[in-house]
């Protein structure tokens, strides 16, 4: 529907009567702040808060439901750029609105906003979570801010299903979002969107900033379909207003949305990117050039602004934006506060419970529930005893919760204890979620959830942790803790062949920084995985698992499993000698390690079985331990891995044996594949024999004579 009608855009005419002398201002100072940034650094992109500066203006002042002072309060409204080009608006709001910091300075100072794009400022090109207050989360790559925002919406009916009580409301936030064309073209927005209709997520609206401009031109180059159908079919509300300048439509759609109780809304805005420069304005120059010392001359002329003033912020800016947002803000928040007082004193069990879900805590004595697992020549794939643990653990920790990308009984992640309950429309508190075939949507709504305070988890085949992987990298460089559950974790795949084996995943997940990868090789090294995993505050995790059956082994025989911990652990050692060579082993290839060192054992040989289930681990260890585990001197080595064999020299050394993925894998029953790709415990034995003949042929060689 339409909420406005077409109006001519003419920056030079004023048609801002119907408007405060005030607003006005604070919306020209957001404009001049950002031109002026932009143009300080001699790059980023004034062009979209240039038009959109009425819009932000707007629901900031009359609608969010935010305190500048406390920018933590959980019952926050949430505002998600998720065009981050366009940051230098956010920045400009965080400052104007007055929103502090931890340490109670300024979020964002004038003095950060004249060092935006500068190394070590607050105001990088792009906003971070965590590195400046206010940032809700880190956007840049175009749509994940708009995945975000479909978990933040669901973690808010799911903490209103949990917490809320009679009479007393502690979750009811409203998710807001600032999306551009860009994000419209990108695929996860597309899914997120999708799964958002699904589940009438009426607390959640897409502000769209339609202006029709990208990098290369006009989005007609490449993008001309009717978005608002396109969201309809997804089951929102779509509402339009066709000038950036005309709040009072605005307010009607942002009205509408409240009132909407049963689907998303999406509001379309028509604006002109780089309003008020009179060559630039709605052309791809304004999208990601500085405008150039004449036209912010030009630009600020406009606005009736003073020419040559740089970064000026007028009298009565701050104090307007005081009197409506952070008045507003802080009557809300008092009146919050108040109700979880009254809370604590009516549930003071829920009330503790939430106290540790906000601080970021577990329930005390989580770990009590981690299962064992008596040895078995037998086992079970580590995706099976993974669902075994997940279970055990959930049951203990209630804001565990998550799902698969329509893989749930072949990952092994339904949580079938009573009252886990599914996730849908009706069921907001359920926690097992259904993601559909979505796996990019998957990892940025978990990326939402985490930034709620819930322990969220996803699941799918490792191969298809390439849809997922910008999502996961902005989780690592949020210091998010959530995890992952990639089963399926090799060519043990068999019969679905190549497409569906991962050769090269693994090594690309380890090149994440700061992301924890394990790869366990029996069921007591997935318990203890999950031990790490959530005991880690600030740091997700992938856990990698096997489709096919692994023996559990014994560990009255070999080493305790909570030496995973530590990355990776001595489970078999030489008996009274030195062992002559260290076999390496991850994941379903660590048994091969122990057959072989069983065997020479048998042979009077000395051998090390070192099982490796996190190289990330295995490096935050002390060089003492790392050199315990693997002594440089003993050169004669195996390492054995059915991914691909790039960065194994590093602990197998550069002489040392490397079994490996060096092609993609085959369509085929597994032994044979096993044959085929030398994953047997013959191929193994072999690559040690040689190993330590080498070892032997070269400590028997003279020693070269120095020339006289």
């Amino acid at each position: 529907m339409s909420l406005a009608a077409n109006a001519k855009r003419d920056p030079s005419s004023d048609n801002r009567a119907d408007e405060g002398r005030l607003d006005r201002l604070c919306i020209d100072t957001i404009r001049t702040l950002a031109i002026d940034a932009v143009q300080k650094a001699n790059s980023g992109h004034a062009g979209t808060p240039m038009a959109m500066a009425p819009v932000v203006y707007t629901l900031w002042q009359q609608f969010l439901r935010y305190n500048p002072a406390d920018p933590h309060w959980p019952n926050r409204d949430r505002f998600v750029l998720s065009c981050g080009h366009a940051s230098m608006l956010l920045y400009s709001l965080l400052h104007l609105a007055g929103v502090r910091a931890d340490d109670g300075g300024p979020a964002v100072s004038l003095d950060d906003i004249k060092q935006f794009r500068q190394l070590t400022s607050r105001t990088p090109g792009h906003p971070e979570y965590h590195l400046t207050t206010g940032i809700e989360t880190t956007t840049g790559p175009l749509g994940q801010g708009c995945g975000n925002s479909v978990g933040m919406a669901m973690a808010a009916r799911w903490l209103g299903d949990r917490f809320n009580a009679a009479g007393l409301t502690l979750f009811d936030y409203d998710v807001y979002v600032l999306c551009s064309d860009g994000d419209m073209m990108e695929g996860v927005a597309s899914e997120a969107a999708s799964l958002a209709g699904h589940l009438q997520l009426s607390n959640l609206c897409w502000i769209y900033d339609s202006n029709t401009i990208t990098i290369e031109g006009h989005t007609d180059l490449a993008f001309n379909e009717d978005v608002g159908k396109r969201f309809e079919a997804y089951g929102w509300t779509v509402l339009h207003v066709d000038n950036a300048e005309d709040r009072d439509a605005l307010v009607r759609a942002l009205n509408t949305f409240r009132k909407t109780n049963d689907r998303p809304t999406m509001i379309i805005v028509n604006s002109v990117i780089g309003y008020g420069a009179p060559h630039k304005q709605g052309t791809a120059a304004a999208h990601s050039d500085a405008l150039g010392e004449e036209e912010v001359r030009l630009a600020k002329r406009t606005y009736g602004w003073p020419e040559d003033a740089s970064f000026l912020v007028p009298d009565g800016v701050r104090e307007r934006f005081a009197e409506g947002i952070g008045k507003r803000g802080a009557e809300l928040n008092e009146a919050w506060r108040k109700v979880r007082r009254d809370y604590a004193q009516r549930n003071a069990k829920q009330a503790e419970e939430l106290d540790l879900l906000l601080a970021g805590e577990l329930p005390k004595g989580w770990e009590t529930a981690l299962p064992s697992f008596k040895a078995d020549p037998k086992g079970m794939a580590t995706r099976e005893s993974s669902g075994k643990v997940l279970n055990a653990i959930a049951e203990r920790i209630p804001w565990l919760l998550g799902g698969s990308a329509d893989l749930a009984p072949s990952n092994k992640t339904k949580l079938g204890f009573d009252g886990a309950g599914t996730l849908q429309p009706g069921s907001p508190g359920g926690r097992n979620l259904h993601f559909g075939v979505r796996e990019h949507a998957m990892g940025a709504v978990c990326n939402g959830l985490a930034l709620c305070g819930l322990r969220p988890f996803g699941a799918t085949f490792l191969v298809f942790s390439d849809y997922m992987r910008p999502a996961i990298r902005l989780a690592s460089l949020m210091e998010l803790p959530l995890f992952h559950l990639f089963t399926h974790d090799s060519i043990g795949v068999g019969e679905d062949g190549p497409t569906h084996q991962p050769v090269e995943q693994l090594l690309a997940l380890r090149a994440i920084p700061g992301l924890l990868v394990l790869r366990p090789a029996d069921a007591n090294e997935v318990a203890e995985s999950y031990r790490v995993i959530l005991s880690a505050k600030n740091q997700p995790a992938c856990l990698v698992l096997s489709r096919q059956g692994l023996p559990t082994f014994d560990r009255e025989k070999y080493a305790s499993a909570a030496e995973v911990a530590r990355g990776a652990y001595v489970l078999a050692d030489a008996e009274d000698a030195e062992p002559q060579v260290i076999l390496i082993g991850t994941g379903s290839e660590l048994r091969l390690c122990v057959d072989v060192y069983e065997k020479l054992k048998q042979e009077g040989v000395p051998a090390r079985v070192v099982s490796m289930p996190s190289w990330h681990l295995f490096e935050k260890q002390d060089q003492s331990y790392r050199n315990e585990v693997l002594p440089p001197h003993i050169t004669a080595r195996v390492a054995v891995e059915q991914g691909s064999v790039i960065g194994w020299d590093r602990y197998a050394g550069s002489s040392g044996a490397i079994i490996g993925m060096h092609t993609f894998g085959s369509s085929a029953p597994l032994p044979d594949l096993l044959k085929k790709f030398g994953f047997t415990p013959e191929k193994v034995y072999e690559a040690a024999k040689d190993q330590i003949s080498r070892v032997k042929s070269s400590e028997h060689k003279p020693t070269p004579r120095a020339n006289a």
